[in-house]
């Protein structure tokens, strides 16, 4: 399988993360493309019409997707333990903190836009302010919700992979006065998943570049 990838991504280092998780990782041609949305990469638009990585590539050829898609698939593919749980309450919890993460990571990204990316001219701080409070109101969320000391599931991988990109972009410290996300995000940082696929590099708005990443099926370092 081939996985289209961005080594600064927070949705692209999910699905890399869940299969490590799963066992998946040595079966992952793993290649890094640029995308932005100032920046139209051709090979990725011609896979998925949105331009966006992470893009799977499947033995059979089928092109899949979105980062909750492409996981639930590789979960599909595996016999150990699920990240998406079959008993009905896990599984809708699982997805509940998916979905935050998702949000955090969406929000992030529109905090960015509003304080690096966007013309100095033309950024909003109101509109920046408003996307930092809903990572404020996540974060707070999950200090009271989320659970340690037991095996990760997909809104684990989800959550560690958007506050971590939250982290290495400097958008907001979600640590301070939270010791029990503190707690939980630092116990999940040091799981052989996370710390075999950092982040690295800048966002780029130039000529695409689409290079594959050495030693993919030997722990992905990206370092």
């Amino acid at each position: 399988m081939k996985l289209l990838y961005q080594s600064h991504s927070p949705y692209a280092r999910k699905v890399l993360v869940a299969a490590h998780e799963m066992g998946l990782a040595g079966q992952l041609e793993v290649i890094h493309h640029e995308t932005s949305p100032t920046l139209r990469n051709e090979e990725v638009f011609a896979l998925n019409p949105l331009g966006k990585v992470p893009v799977l590539i499947c033995d059979d050829q089928t092109v899949l997707f979105d980062s909750s898609v492409i996981c639930e698939y590789l979960d599909g593919l595996q016999q150990g333990l699920k990240l998406f749980p079959a008993s009905s309450a896990q599984r809708f919890i699982a997805l509940r903190n998916q979905a935050v993460a998702m949000g955090i990571a969406d929000a992030g990204i529109a905090v960015r836009w509003e304080t690096d990316r966007r013309p100095e001219a033309v950024r909003w701080a109101p509109l920046r302010e408003g996307y930092r409070q809903k990572i404020v109101a996540a974060c707070d969320f999950l200090e009271a919700t989320v659970e340690q000391d037991r095996e990760p599931d997909i809104g684990d991988i989800a959550l560690a992979t958007a506050l971590s990109w939250i982290a290495f972009r400097q958008v907001y410290d979600f640590e301070v006065g939270r010791p029990r996300l503190q707690s939980w995000y630092r116990q999940m940082s040091m799981r052989p998943s996370m710390m075999a696929t950092p982040f690295e590099g800048d966002t780029v708005d130039e000529a695409p570049v689409a290079y594959p990443i050495s030693g993919a099926s030997d722990a992905l370092a990206l370092a």
